[in-house]
């Protein structure tokens, strides 16, 4: 019986050790995952003040504004100058001249309907971006490099991954906001991003630095295009729409578009003397750069505009909107001459002509 009790009493001391010793394991494990979560937080605000380091902003006051967040608005317009302008010129003849030598014919390297058919999946990356903020909202390929791909996300990261070697080349962290347009500058290791937080920033990849901030609106930015040139970019906001130098970070041009319609929208033609805007409205607007002035306009979609695309020839005008319809239209005699209904729910985020001007990829719900 004294052996009996002997081993009760050591069993209860046992079970009362055990107990203290499981409350202090659960203590400790709150404590690590409110470290955890603290790490996590203070790393992600480190990463969003690295940047601003070596920013160059235009104007100057508005370095001050970017701690508290507000966009400042450039107010003075460099003008587009005549060495601007000659230079667009220049570029555009140049670049007329290359269409001609190249002629009509279609490529011998083309893929063929049954090819193209015959397309799969050769690989998926869903490492990109954040799992907490999922969703990627833009992707550029570079021009030449086309190992380069650089995607924008809700987490406010843009992303360069190389493809061939499965690796993140840079992620760049500074916007406020998601990332809604990237675009890899075609001749150089540049990217140049907007945002809903209002601004534009263009990046060195391999520094992962912001080089200049852009503050040419005070919306935010729902378009981006660069110039054939590689040294200006033309972006739109709410009614306006903007031209500025990536070079020197000056605003060139600003113009309010008169029907105080917001624009969804911008591309730049493959010449770089003209560009088309997309509205809420259901317009599509030819604009001349030079003259700064709307020269054309195309109704006939319903819903907003969301993405517009030219052929490299630049002959042909691809719009779609939130109607689930694709219009296709010539330029020349400024008419619609096919329209593509897709299924009523079906969303189109983005279109794009392949270098021949034979194919048009869409992607939306699905790719086609």
């Amino acid at each position: 019986m004294l052996y009996s009790f002997t081993q009760r009493q050591q069993l209860q001391t046992a079970r009362q050790e055990l107990s203290h010793a499981l409350y202090q394991h659960d203590a400790a494990c709150r404590v690590i995952a409110r470290l955890n979560k603290e790490v996590t937080a203070a790393r992600e605000a480190l990463a969003t003040l690295k940047p601003q380091a070596g920013i160059t902003t235009v104007p100057q006051p508005a370095v001050a504004a970017e701690a508290g967040g507000i966009a400042n608005q450039p107010t003075e317009q460099a003008g587009m100058t005549d060495d601007v302008i000659e230079k667009l010129q220049d570029k555009a003849s140049v670049l007329t001249l290359e269409r001609k030598k190249r002629g009509k014919t279609v490529p011998e390297e083309l893929a063929t309907h049954e090819q193209l058919m015959a397309f799969k999946t050769l690989a998926s990356h869903p490492g990109l971006h954040s799992a907490s903020v999922p969703g990627i909202l833009a992707l550029d390929v570079h021009n030449s490099d086309t190992s380069k791909i650089l995607t924008g996300g809700n987490d406010r990261n843009a992303t360069v991954f190389n493809k061939d070697t499965e690796q993140v080349v840079a992620i760049l962290k500074g916007h406020t906001k998601k990332v809604t347009k990237v675009i890899y500058h075609p001749d150089e290791d540049l990217v140049i991003t907007a945002s809903p937080d209002s601004t534009i920033r263009v990046w060195n990849v391999p520094t992962s630095q912001t080089t200049l901030l852009l503050r040419a609106h005070e919306g935010p930015v729902t378009g981006l295009s660069l110039h054939p040139t590689g040294d200006y970019v033309l972006s739109t906001s709410d009614q306006h729409w903007a031209f500025s130098d990536i070079r020197s970070g000056r605003l060139l041009t600003k113009v309010a578009d008169q029907t105080n319609i917001p624009l969804t929208t911008a591309l730049i033609h493959p010449d770089g003397l003209i560009f088309g805007t997309g509205t809420a409205n259901s317009q599509v607007k030819i604009w001349d750069l030079q003259e700064q002035k709307n020269v054309a306009n195309f109704t006939g979609h319903s819903g907003a505009i969301t993405t517009i695309a030219f052929s490299e020839n630049g002959f042909y005008l691809a719009t779609a909107a939130d109607d689930a319809c694709i219009k296709l239209w010539d330029l020349r005699k400024l008419k619609n001459f096919k329209t593509l209904q897709l299924d009523e729910d079906y969303q189109i985020r983005d279109l794009c002509f392949d270098q021949s001007g034979t194919y048009l990829a869409v992607a939306g719900t699905d790719v086609r």
